[in-house]
């Protein structure tokens, strides 16, 4: 293999607000704790067990955690893309300690909310509300339309004239 690819995706909960700190020169990084679950039926006992990892996540992406700031809160749901990235500091007491992370880049990674509006204590806009280009033109309603929002994909025949 020529390559190797360094790329996670996650789908889960926040498991608290968005932590928002400010390089010297004014970029922000946002912080967040992610909780992925997995649900299942013990085959023994027959009671149903779940499983929840908590990932770090850490936003450079000056759009991304423009977005995270205002609309994200605790409890909701989104999907992210970025890269994992460990790295090395020193506690309090000296000692040498590592942690790794999932990165949203400054020009790589992706945010989406995907709770509905009002979902996840209040937080934020679906696929479609204002999320910096994270959903699809034709998945927003025109401004001053009254009439009710149509999926231009539907309209389009299966047949290919050519």
């Amino acid at each position: 293999m020529a390559g190797s690819v360094n790329k996670v995706i996650l789908v889960g909960n926040l498991g608290k607000d968005p932590e928002v700190r400010h390089t010297q020169d004014g970029r922000p990084i946002v912080n967040l704790s992610v909780a992925t679950s997995e649900n299942w039926k013990d085959k023994q006992t027959g009671e149903r067990k779940e499983r929840t990892e908590w990932h770090r996540v850490v936003i450079f992406n000056e759009n991304l955690a423009k977005v995270a700031e205002q609309y994200l809160k605790k409890g909701a749901k989104v999907y992210l893309e970025g890269q994992l990235q460990t790295r090395k500091y020193t506690d309090k007491d000296g000692v040498e300690k590592y942690s790794t992370e999932v990165v949203l880049q400054q020009y790589r990674g992706e945010l989406t909310m995907l709770d509905a509006r009002g979902g996840g204590g209040d937080s934020g806009f679906a696929n479609g509300g204002d999320s910096f280009g994270q959903s699809s033109p034709m998945d927003r309603p025109r401004s001053g339309s009254a009439r009710p929002q149509q999926n231009f994909a539907r309209d389009l025949d299966d047949e290919v004239p050519f």
